[in-house]
């Protein structure tokens, strides 16, 4: 009994300063309230400033070229004779293709034999007019004699001057049985094949001039009181991106009734080879310039088909990102044009965007 006295005794003296030491660390843990505040987050800003935006619309236009021919025949008959295939480039006077020629080559060898009968007997009054003259001076015919010879002479060479230039029709009229390119091109589409017939209605082929293009666009009846000589056209293509520059060069006086537009034409430069005859593309017309703020387009982001931009928001003593729903024009170069939303002043975050949410600390950098 003494001896389990004796052990109490010194388990109650070794487990007093463990409950002391357990004590003492519960004392020291820190408040919650001394917990560590969320650092702000390093991001680039830069300040909306206003800039010239050009006020623009853009619409559909259609390249067209000032020199483009429909081939069609000024003769009937077979085809013989296809030289060309769709796309080459030919030069002015080129032959494309041929009508068979064999009927009018008949009536040019049956024209020039008739020719030769006539020039015969030109030939012949010819020398009985100087024989009959000399008979005359002579005394042995009688002035009437004389004067049938030069009548007769005159007639055989009307008769033949008239031949003569009817073999020419003839020969001419054998040239239309070659279909020769107008001018230097490309060829269009060949819808006709070797043996068919062709009349004067009959489409053969086109040729175009891929140079001196216009674009001709169709502006709405309600930018009449807008549009004038000489304002910018840009062509682009389907990103936006400019293809070519000009200015409107043509303004109808008339509205077009089927469209309910003016049109208008702008002259497209030789130096732009992407454009084509017929090509649909896109025109836009700017008809003024005016300041307005600017982001870059690295700034914005989209959510929903929504356009949105942070701004670095005073909070307290630092910044807060803070999110901004904007109407935006088309883009100019790497910038687009605010509409509504930021004012002029407003830092605009432009990197870190997709760490940022809403209320986020950052710390504005630039």
């Amino acid at each position: 009994m003494p001896l389990t006295l004796n052990i109490r005794r010194t388990l109650l003296i070794t487990l007093c300063p463990v409950a002391m030491l357990v004590a003492g660390c519960k004392s020291a843990a820190p408040p919650a309230s001394a917990a560590t505040a969320p650092q702000a987050m390093p991001v680039q800003v830069e300040p909306v400033k206003l800039a010239p935006v050009p006020t623009s619309d853009t619409y559909v236009a259609t390249i067209k070229s000032r020199r483009s021919a429909t081939m069609q025949p000024q003769v009937d008959g077979n085809l013989t004779r296809i030289f060309v295939k769709s796309g080459d480039v030919v030069k002015a006077g080129q032959v494309l293709m041929q009508i068979d020629p064999l009927k009018q080559l008949a009536t040019v060898q049956q024209q020039q034999g008739t020719e030769a009968q006539k020039k015969a007997v030109y030939q012949y009054n010819e020398g009985e007019v100087e024989r009959q003259r000399g008979l005359y001076e002579a005394g042995v015919t009688s002035k009437q004699a004389y004067d049938q010879a030069v009548q007769a002479f005159q007639n055989s060479k009307g008769d033949f001057d008239s031949s003569v230039a009817q073999t020419n029709t003839q020969k001419q009229q054998l040239a239309y049985y070659r279909i020769r390119a107008p001018f230097a091109g490309i060829v269009g589409d060949i819808p006709v094949h070797l043996g068919d017939y062709v009349s004067a209605t009959t489409v053969l082929t086109t040729v175009d001039e891929n140079a001196d293009l216009e674009a001709y666009i169709y502006v709405p009846t309600e930018r009449a009181a807008e549009v004038k000589l000489g304002l910018p056209v840009e062509i682009v293509d389907t990103d936006g991106s400019t293809i070519v520059k000009s200015r409107i060069s043509f303004l109808s006086p008339q509205v077009d009734n089927s469209l309910q537009g003016i049109l208008v034409k702008a002259e497209v430069p030789r130096t732009a080879q992407r454009l084509r005859n017929g090509q649909l593309v896109k025109a836009r017309i700017t008809w003024n310039t005016n300041p307005a703020p600017t982001v870059p387009v690295l700034a914005v982001t989209r959510i929903g088909g929504q356009a949105f931009v942070y701004i670095a928001a005073k909070r307290g003593d630092g910044y807060a990102a803070h999110q901004v729903p904007v109407t935006l024009g088309e883009t100019v170069d790497n910038t687009y044009p605010v509409r509504t939303g930021l004012n002029p002043g407003d830092k605009v975050i432009v990197s870190g965007l997709q760490m940022l949410q809403e209320g986020a600390p950052v710390k504005p950098l630039g």
